[in-house]
């Protein structure tokens, strides 16, 4: 099953809904129709119980080069509240969809990753950098605070003082460099980011796909919880999980030594 729409591919096969930014000539910069419709998807792909895993990429030399910004921020008449608004309803949304999906989602990234496409691809659970990927946090360089969840975001991932290196020199970061400072998970080969990005999805999608949710949604949670809350919310997400049948197929299996065959359900 595959379709095209708003230069936004996506097929689902075997449990792995791929998902494919496919705007080449401005290198896959994010309309706001794009925009839309990758919220529309990864909506869509936490409520399909045949996803069980999301793979996002792009098509040419960049995985997404930004939001468009021609006639957008500087263009037009404002009033105050506008841009706030429009980013609460735009690159906010399109990061919390992908902080709020509920199958596993792995950005592949095939080149550049600027600004809101930078956030985008961190803010996936899993990231896997073609050795030519570049990261950039290009906001400094327009003059714009950044934006779609990147103060949020990076400090998380590499520490403030990383961040801060990061925002306010607007540097570009090679994909080893990415790797090293934990930003991404692994950079490998150019030819072999597919392969690696499809071998990690079809293992998520044979795994325990509610218990898979439940553990995102605790480490993601983790960040702005206390010791106290944690604790209650994994013992919450304990209870819930183990009314599952992909739980009572895991401890039957442990105990039967044998391979467990999840179904994500």
């Amino acid at each position: 099953m595959a379709t095209s729409d708003l230069c936004v591919r996506h097929s689902r096969e075997d449990g792995v809904r791929r998902i494919t930014l496919d705007r080449p000539e401005a290198l896959n910069a994010l309309t706001p129709g794009m925009r839309d419709r990758l919220v529309a998807l990864l909506d869509a792909a936490s409520a399909d119980p045949e996803t069980r895993a999301v793979v996002l990429t792009g098509t040419g030399r960049a995985f997404c080069a930004g939001a468009d910004l021609r006639g957008g921020v500087a263009g037009g008449e404002r009033r105050t509240g506008d841009v706030a608004r429009t980013l609460r309803l735009g690159a906010q949304l399109l990061i919390a969809a992908v902080l709020d999906c509920e199958k596993p989602v792995i950005a592949a990234v095939n080149g550049t990753a600027a600004g809101l496409g930078a956030h985008l691809a961190l803010a996936c659970d899993l990231v896997l950098a073609a050795e030519s990927a570049r990261f950039i946090e290009v906001f400094v360089r327009r003059g714009l605070v950044p934006d779609g969840g990147g103060a949020y975001l990076l400090p998380r991932l590499v520490g403030p003082h990383r961040a801060k290196e990061l925002m306010f020199l607007g540097d570009a970061l090679g994909a080893a460099d990415a790797e090293r400072m934990g930003l991404v998970n692994r950079a490998v080969p150019d030819a072999e980011l597919e392969d690696a990005a499809l071998g990690w999805a079809a293992r998520l999608a044979a795994g325990p796909t509610r218990a898979l949710a439940l553990t995102k949604q605790l480490v993601n949670a983790s960040w702005d919880s206390d010791r106290a809350g944690a604790f209650a919310a994994e013992a919450a997400a304990q209870e819930i999980n183990l009314t599952t049948d992909d739980a009572a197929e895991g401890l039957a299996a442990f105990v039967e030594r044998r391979n467990p065959e999840f179904r994500g359900r």
